[in-house]
């Protein structure tokens, strides 16, 4: 079926297909209303809040497109706007405890689709996947990207 397909394509229709299992898990656990690209937010907050102008940089976005995406975070509850205490011009941007959730449930959700993967599939042939998908993300040169929360789509 999908052995006419190149790596790269591949690679993406199965990545596609694991995130569309996400979101169905997530939609399952009362997450209906996160999106995939959501995560893109989301990578940036996980260690702590942000300014809306550090969250643009970091998004390689215009401060407006930032806090287009945090208003509507915020409208769904992920996040919150609050005053930085070290510069009361400043508003810094964080997870809420519904953020927190989803991201966690994200987390969860992938563990189960890992094991159920591996159990259909088999752990040697999913390890080595996963070996051969790390080594091209770091032969491509995105493996200081992906551990720095700074994944972001292509152009």
């Amino acid at each position: 079926m999908v052995e006419h397909l190149d790596l790269s394509l591949v690679a993406l229709f199965a990545g596609w297909a694991m995130a569309g299992e996400v979101q169905d898990g997530l939609a399952a656990d009362g997450f209906g209303d996160v999106r995939f690209s959501d995560g893109f937010v989301f990578q940036h907050l996980v260690e702590g809040p942000v300014t809306i102008g550090v969250l643009a940089e970091r998004l390689e976005v215009s401060q407006q497109a930032a806090s287009k995406a945090v208003a509507d975070l915020e409208r769904r509850g992920y996040v919150a706007r609050t005053t930085d205490p070290s510069d009361a011009r400043a508003r810094l941007v964080a997870l809420t405890p519904r953020g927190e959730a989803v991201i966690a449930a994200g987390r969860v959700q992938r563990a189960a689709l890992s094991g159920r993967l591996s159990e259909r599939l088999g752990p040697r042939r999913i390890e080595a996947a996963q070996r051969l998908l790390g080594d091209v993300v770091a032969e491509l040169g995105a493996d200081a990207a992906v551990s720095g929360r700074r994944v972001r789509p292509p152009r």
